[in-house]
């Protein structure tokens, strides 16, 4: 039997999951001798069934022995919020499991060898490529230990972002604005220095075309070691602000993970972008583009340490949107030594369906 049609079912089923936190959104089918669908399931946050366990409540006892179980992720093998989904697909007597792609966490991956040490039947890397592009963010975060991280910007056609005296707003228009506070919406954390703090006081709220705050809100993050007023807007927005006082960004980082973030929205100015892409810490940009110009020094992004040219950071172009008359672009690091491509693709980028813009663009 081939499995990439119940694996594409698994993956429209983890769809449905948050996309956003620390566990990934993983889907599940159950199948029995003859290729049927027995139930499916999915992950729903943290806390609830994963998607094996999801899927395995949804039938009587004794129900799945024999069964296949095709899954996004390989079963985890730990104790967690829940119990290690490896152990369970054991105990209803699953006879086979079939799965895109290795679990790459220290403490819950190794669910493949415990399922063949009972003797169930693994099967691994079917639409690997496919899952892998589908759990981008979240793979990112357990492989490195960081949330993934997405830098944006708003310049002019000559690389501004503001114009000679600071002013900036606003350089784009409304749509790419708007398109700004959806991606925020679809982001853990939103991260600024004290220096937008202090300059912009921006509430880093996630809000609709009427100014309404979205369903979902971000947590906004604060670098920098400057005091920043009690009266700051920031202070009233509905999450709590986490300060991180220290220029580590490496430390910043590794404390947002550990909290459970899976997605950084870096949208602070010119002195913070240009510190995360010299830094290397750069999975994503989000550059939106106004039809203007404007000169002058207010650069948008400043030193990263490119000296020469032989230096210098090459992107992958993988999107382009118009909105309105402004244009967002989404590009991805190119790894030091690749060859140079000569067309975009859309695949490269590690997540999809993200991210926004700042108060003050």
């Amino acid at each position: 039997m081939t499995w990439e049609a119940p694996m594409r079912t698994a993956l429209q089923l983890a769809a449905n999951g948050p996309a956003t936190g620390v566990n990934p959104r993983v889907g599940c089918v159950l199948l029995d001798a003859e290729g049927n669908v027995l139930a499916e399931g999915w992950h729903r946050g943290v806390g609830t069934p994963h998607a094996e366990v999801d899927a395995l409540g949804k039938l009587p006892e004794g129900a799945a022995r024999g069964a296949t179980a095709v899954v996004t992720l390989e079963p985890c093998n730990h104790w967690g919020h829940t119990g290690p989904c490896s152990v369970a697909l054991i105990e209803a007597g699953v006879s086979r499991v079939v799965y895109a792609t290795d679990d790459p966490g220290h403490h819950s991956g190794g669910g493949a060898e415990r399922l063949r040490e009972a003797g169930v039947e693994v099967v691994d890397g079917v639409l690997r490529d496919e899952v892998e592009r589908f759990l981008g963010d979240w793979l990112t975060a357990a492989r490195l230990g960081r949330p993934y991280i997405v830098v944006k910007w708003a310049s002019s056609l000559d690389g501004r972002a503001a114009a000679a005296d600071g002013t900036s707003r606003w350089i784009t228009g409304a749509a790419a604005r708007q398109r700004v506070h959806e991606q925020r919406e679809a982001s853990d954390a939103i991260v600024v220095g004290t220096g937008t703090v202090l300059a912009d006081d921006p509430s880093l709220t996630a809000r609709g075309d009427a100014g309404e705050l979205l369903a979902t809100q971000p947590t906004p993050v604060v670098i920098g070691t400057r005091a920043i007023p009690n009266d700051a807007a920031v202070f009233r927005h509905p999450n709590p602000v986490i300060f991180e006082g220290t220029h580590d960004l490496h430390a910043v980082m590794a404390d947002l993970h550990q909290r459970g973030f899976r997605r950084a929205y870096v949208e602070g100015g010119p002195t913070l972008a240009s510190a995360f892409v010299a830094a290397g810490l750069v999975d994503e940009y989000a550059v939106y583009l106004a039809p203007t110009l404007l000169g002058g020094p207010r650069l948008a992004l400043g030193d990263i340490g490119v000296e020469t040219i032989g230096d210098q950071r090459r992107l992958r172009i993988v999107d382009v949107e118009r909105l309105g008359g402004d244009l967002l672009i989404r590009a991805v690091p190119v790894p030091a030594g690749a060859p140079r491509a000569a067309d975009t693709d859309p695949a490269d980028v590690a997540g999809a369906d993200i991210f926004p813009e700042t108060e003050e663009v």
